[in-house]
């Protein structure tokens, strides 16, 4: 895999016009009502002081943890993002947004009891710094949402076992070998054991895993109902769990005691 570019011309990227992350979500309700589901089995009859969500783009997820929350910071290293998000969260003016990113946080040590980081990880082949600025700004007490991007998933694993070949542990970048270029923002796969020590590296314990977006698949979209989807979906995310059946998985962390 090529080595990564920097992360402040990554992010930047999402400044261009052809990166407009609101529109990507067209058509893709299943998959937003699934991380929606997660983070709420997640937070369960929990509330916090002070959360931020962590690369969260135009705001799709930190409306969500208003309630949660007394108070919530959007932390977005896009101006065209942040821009966006104006308008989406304008009846939402109690929702901070800051321009900064998940490798160097502008942000106080011990600043949140609540961090969430979704739809980040794929864009991160070396997520140390990060998870080394998540676990600063978080409280001794807090908790850390973390969703990843699964190389690990059932039709991967099938796929590799019928052809002999063991899940790799390094990120696989799931690009085009034509758009594997410096030029080009990183998108990969991860291995979730791989994951879980690099957190563990930073001071970071994995309290709860859900496999999520377990029925994504076009195909299926045409010919099921969302309720029906929906309604598998709640039961599937911590039945497969432990088995990192889904596309993506939501880990629930705190730090190591």
């Amino acid at each position: 895999m090529k080595k990564p570019t920097n992360s402040k011309k990554r992010a930047d990227q999402y400044n261009f016009p052809q990166f407009v992350y609101k529109d990507y979500w067209i058509g893709r309700d299943y998959e937003d009502a699934s991380e929606r589901i997660a983070v709420k089995r997640l937070l369960n009859g929990k509330h916090f002081e002070n959360a931020v969500d962590i690369g969260g783009g135009y705001g799709r997820l930190s409306v969500l943890l208003e309630d949660y929350a007394d108070k919530v910071t959007l932390a977005e290293p896009s101006k065209q993002q942040l821009d966006i998000a104006k308008d989406y969260l304008k009846d939402h003016p109690k929702i901070d947004q800051v321009l900064t990113q998940a490798d160097s946080l502008k942000f106080a040590d011990k600043s949140f009891d609540l961090v969430a980081m979704v739809r980040v990880m794929h864009h991160l082949p070396d997520p140390i710094l990060e998870f080394g600025e998540l676990a600063r700004i978080m409280t001794d007490d807090g908790y850390l949402i973390l969703e990843v991007a699964n190389y690990a998933h059932g039709r991967n694993r099938l796929k590799l076992l019928l052809k002999g070949r063991r899940l790799p542990k390094r990120p696989v970048d799931i690009r085009s070998s034509k758009n594997q270029t410096q030029e080009n923002i990183p998108f990969v796969n991860h291995n979730p054991k791989t994951v879980i020590k690099q957190l563990a590296h930073a001071g970071l314990k994995v309290e709860k895993v859900l496999s999520v977006s377990n029925l994504r698949s076009p195909a299926l979209k045409k010919v099921l109902p969302s309720s029906v989807m929906l309604t598998a979906e709640r039961i599937m995310q911590p039945m497969l769990a432990k088995t990192y059946f889904g596309p993506s998985v939501f880990f629930l962390i705190r730090k190591a005691k």
